[in-house]
């Protein structure tokens, strides 16, 4: 009795100290919706100013492709019920210091923001939620928030214990194994998850849900002509087509660079669809393909970087002005540039 009335207390104190951090959310909601608020506004001025053209050009098709696949964004997919606000969900024995806050997503949060209030990592935060997209949240929708930082990780075959999963993350194992009410020498079975203490995710895979992995491959002043999915066809106005890149018009010559470093595999000239273009092969099963240049300045083989020319902006192919098409494909398949490029 003693020592459940001990627990009791510990739950208790961690519940007053998660309610006070919950309260410094809130009074920070506001000022994270206004710096929202003036990004997004400046983001606007910076691609819209002095960028005249209308281009709009790429493959297009009646009907969706199967391997069209739109990565439209994605809300926070968990495995957990929700259960109420501010409450502590721990086990009910003694030496498991592992604890679980309810949070309630709110109009302007971000899950960096959150991570810094509940003193936690966004690693931690995309990890435990399974969040697949982070501007892909929703207000209304829960986040479970631990009570240390750290991942989940599912066991990826039988026999694998506390010490084999923390010399993999370099991280404690004694307190791996108290996270997860194990003792370190336990023996694992394939397909468990467990909670990692201090472990970071693959920094490839954080930059993905994060939107991160790519920059914009037009350094100056451009605006957005079209995107990627269901549009109007600009060259038949009376039907609908699937677009499977983004445009970005701007002048003539302007130059292009890739979005990420890799190795230059295709270069094309005078194709009816991009007429003169680039494409890219990058880690991870990632290309990328630049396409309507007025002249490329990339061969096969080369090996590029974000900084390298690899083209100038031309209307060339099936356009209607001066534009780059933006591709990007996944394992063979396109998905939306958009929630890959760091605006």
């Amino acid at each position: 009795m003693q020592k459940f009335e001990f627990f009791s207390e510990i739950c208790y104190s961690k519940k007053i100290e998660m309610k006070a951090k919950l309260k410094n959310v809130v009074l920070g909601t506001a000022c994270v919706l206004c710096t929202a608020a003036l990004v997004t506004a400046t983001t606007l001025l910076v691609v819209n100013h002095n960028a005249n053209s209308t281009g709009k050009g790429g493959l297009e098709t009646n009907t969706r492709p199967d391997l069209l696949v739109a990565n439209a964004a994605q809300s926070v997919e968990s495995s957990f019920v929700p259960f109420e606000e501010g409450e502590i969900v721990a086990d009910d024995t003694e030496d498991h210091v592992l604890s679980y806050f309810s949070y309630r997503i709110k109009p302007g949060d971000m899950l960096s923001v959150l991570a810094e209030q509940f003193d936690v990592t966004t690693d931690t935060l995309v990890s435990v939620n399974s969040v697949k997209n982070s501007r892909g949240i929703h207000p209304g929708e829960y986040l479970r928030i631990p009570s240390m930082p750290g991942i989940l990780y599912t066991v990826k075959k039988d026999g694998e214990t506390a010490v084999t999963i923390a010399e993999k993350y370099k991280v404690d194992a004694e307190k791996c194994a108290l996270a997860n009410n194990i003792t370190s020498d336990t023996e694992l079975t394939a397909g468990r998850t467990v909670f990692v203490p201090d472990a970071r995710m693959d920094s490839i895979q954080l930059a993905e849900i994060n939107g991160d992995l790519f920059r914009l491959p037009i350094h100056a002043k451009f605006r957005y002509s079209s995107w990627y999915g269901w549009r109007t066809s600009p060259f038949d106005s009376s039907r609908r087509s699937f677009h499977s890149g983004i445009d970005m018009a701007c002048p003539a010559w302007t130059k292009i660079y890739p979005a990420l470093g890799g190795k230059v595999t295709y270069v094309g000239h005078g194709d009816p669809t991009y007429g003169n273009y680039v494409v890219i092969t990058h880690h991870s099963g990632y290309k990328t393909l630049y396409g309507h240049m007025i002249q490329t300045n990339a061969t096969v083989g080369q090996y590029v970087e974000t900084g390298t020319v690899i083209g100038y902006v031309g209307s060339t192919g099936l356009s209607t002005g001066n534009h780059l098409h933006f591709t990007v494909y996944k394992n063979g398949k396109t998905v939306n540039p958009a929630s890959l490029l760091k605006m």
